[in-house]
């Protein structure tokens, strides 16, 4: 029995303690965030730049849209004047009046008001025959 208490012994005198185990590194944490900081600043200086570059682009078309909206008033003064004159009857207004509006730039004919506004007619009712053969 001797033995035995001795065999049992020996294997646990013969394990070394266990040694605690190491905190876990914090590096691979620190690294990730700051590549995601470093990421984040990027994309905010390039939104940035391209907000201030579409900026630039939009200031630069104003000109170019105020220019446009003067050659429309234009046009629609000088389609106006040509519209009275062909209604007084000059022949080459109504001959450039007609080529405007086939083209969709003339003013169309005058729409009635509601106070000249001719009385509605009802389509003519379809006859139901029937074919003979």
């Amino acid at each position: 029995m001797a033995e035995e208490n001795q065999n049992l012994e020996e294997p646990s005198e013969a394990e070394e303690p266990v040694a605690a185990p190491e905190p876990a590194s914090n590096l691979p944490f620190i690294i990730l965030l700051a590549a995601l900081t470093v990421y984040f600043v990027f994309q905010t200086v390039q939104i940035w730049i391209e907000r201030s570059n579409l900026g630039l682009v939009k200031a630069n078309q104003d000109m170019a849209i105020q220019e446009a909206q003067k050659v429309q008033t234009q046009f629609k003064t000088l389609v106006t004047k040509t519209s009275q004159l062909a209604a007084q009857g000059h022949a080459g207004a109504r001959m450039v009046m007609e080529e405007l509006q086939k083209r969709g730039l003339g003013e169309g004919p005058e729409a009635p008001t509601p106070e000249t506004k001719m009385p509605e007619t009802k389509a003519p009712a379809k006859s139901e025959s029937k074919p003979t053969k």
